[in-house]
């Protein structure tokens, strides 16, 4: 594993955030796969934000039994962790493009980050949630309102989290959700009335800068542009 100290420091220390509202899950699949390949040892890290039209993912884990009756949403093969879930608007996804060996994690410790900054999230807003050692995810009581799924390359993280705020859960019941048979979802929308979308993001994404331990943030809107 890398030590931090031999690393840049402007690119160990700065994370570059962005907000890409709502967007087909295709295109920036593959923008965060490239940006992935293409970064190097002083790329900063950078996290996205946005929402996702109606699309099932499959993981690399993912069979296709678990696919119970998509209807019209399209069903993507892609190349995170995991088994089969469900994006659509409503839902606050957040992509992880982190140098894990650069700031000396392992793959289990970007997951538990992540839980933690889940969890800090939803205390903020009264919901007490906790992580679960048998199914990756954060769950309030039974029900999932959480789900991660990562892929770690060459030492460098893709993929992310999506966080059910306030959506139409009703295509999760077309699936096993994470392989799961009958699992329950939830979202924010159930215990807090009047929850924000923006404010929920805003929140998770300061939530993450501080377990992660970032020093200094660079907002920017739209996706990295290539040469």
């Amino acid at each position: 594993m890398a030590d931090p100290s031999d690393q840049d420091p402007t690119a160990l220390e700065t994370l570059i955030v962005r907000e890409l509202g709502q967007q087909p899950y295709e295109p920036v699949w593959r923008a965060m796969s490239r940006f992935t390949d293409q970064r190097d040892e002083t790329t900063p890290d950078e996290i996205w934000l946005l929402q996702h039209w109606p699309v099932f993912t499959q993981g690399q884990a993912g069979k296709a039994e678990h696919v119970l009756a998509p209807g019209d949403i399209p069903v993507v093969q892609v190349d995170r962790g995991g088994q089969v879930t469900y994006h659509g608007p409503g839902q606050l996804v957040i992509y992880l493009m982190i140098d894990i060996a650069r700031r000396g994690l392992g793959a289990r410790a970007l997951v538990s980050r992540i839980e933690q900054a889940l969890v800090a999230l939803l205390a903020d807003y009264g919901i007490e949630a906790a992580p679960r050692a048998d199914a990756p995810g954060v769950y309030v009581g039974p029900a999932k309102i959480a789900s991660l799924g990562l892929r770690i390359r060459k030492g460098r993280s893709f993929h992310g989290l999506a966080l059910n705020v306030d959506m139409d859960l009703e295509p999760f019941l077309r699936i096993n959700p994470c392989g799961y048979q009958g699992m329950a979802m939830t979202q924010m929308k159930h215990y807090v009335q009047d929850v924000e979308f923006d404010t929920v993001a805003r929140g998770l994404r300061d939530q993450l800068v501080a377990v992660m331990g970032y020093q200094s943030t660079s907002y920017q809107r739209g996706l990295p542009s290539y040469e």
